[in-house]
């Protein structure tokens, strides 16, 4: 009897030690089965507006300066699956009834095909609603109060690794937020690099106020424009009104009229080290946007 409570006991530990271990895994690093590098790319005229119509035989990828053969092409409308990440944390005490209403704006503005999560985020990240077509909210979405410190970081890692799930190619979070990050547990890079693995375009909406102060709202706001940038995002300054409508209409129709792009890297080596991409289209007067690159797998070379 002491002998097989021994291996039953035993074996409890092994595999809580084997699920610490994975957990351990997961916790830091968002891993893709997949060698092929995805891209969405976003193309705009002068006016901002999205551009349609253009060939695989118009662009160009080059990984580290090297010219890349794409392997696959997507122009048409695409479905894609979005987190929507508030703030609501005691900074934004006196906006998160507008965060709330820039969500729902960008919600109206899903197709059918199209899915969305919501996150609300203070001291901890938590979920509101899980990823539906949907545009009815739970009561909890509207419930929301400011409170806490703010985990931006923890909440953008948690979308990502969510997202990573997903079937979807075109994946987005929508931060709403005033940036300033008080208590993460994940730093920006590594919620930066969990966003690139999960081929996640970032877009960050100032939640601050107009007049805004010295030191962390600064650094929260530089965070903000940093997520947009590397992963081929946009950063939208203060908004309220007719300009937050527009700004928000202008999100949903760029993630349905992206291109997406894949190819396989040149460079096989599993070195962790960071590749830089660039897009080139052979058509002038257009703004691009995609990732600014990716952290190579770690393994044997």
């Amino acid at each position: 009897m002491v002998n097989v409570f021994t291996k039953v006991l035993l074996s409890l530990v092994l595999l809580m030690a084997g699920s610490l271990f994975c957990l351990a895994q997961d916790d830091d690093v968002i891993k893709v089965d997949s060698s092929a590098v995805v891209m969405n790319v976003s193309v705009t005229d002068a006016a901002g507006a999205p551009v349609g119509g253009l060939k695989e035989r118009q662009f160009t990828i080059f990984e580290d300066g090297a010219e890349q053969k794409i392997a696959s092409f997507s122009a048409e409308d695409t479905p894609f699956a979005a987190v929507i990440l508030i703030d609501t944390s005691g900074s934004m005490e006196e906006r998160v009834s507008l965060a709330r209403s820039a969500a729902i704006e960008f919600l109206y503005g899903l197709r059918g095909e199209d899915y969305a999560e919501i996150y609300n985020f203070d001291s901890k990240v938590r979920q509101v609603q899980d990823f539906s077509n949907q545009r009815d909210l739970r009561d909890a979405f509207y419930r929301l109060e400011a409170n806490g410190n703010t985990v931006l970081n923890d909440a953008v890692f948690q979308a990502a690794a969510d997202l990573s799930k997903r079937p979807e190619k075109r994946r987005a979070i929508l931060v709403l937020s005033d940036g300033a990050d008080t208590a993460s547990r994940k730093s920006f890079d590594k919620a930066l690099k969990a966003a690139l693995a999960a081929n996640a375009t970032i877009y960050t909406v100032d939640m601050s106020p107009v007049e805004k102060g010295p030191g962390v709202q600064n650094d929260g706001l530089a965070a903000l424009k940093n997520f947009a940038e590397k992963t081929g995002g946009k950063f939208i300054a203060t908004p309220g009104g007719a300009s937050m409508r527009e700004a928000f209409k202008r999100i949903c129709d760029e993630l349905g009229q992206q291109y997406t792009l894949t190819y396989e890297p040149a460079n096989t080596k599993k070195d962790g080290k960071w590749r830089a991409i660039e897009v080139r289209i052979a058509r002038p007067n257009l703004t691009i946007r995609t990732r600014k690159g990716y952290n190579a797998p770690k393994g044997d070379k």
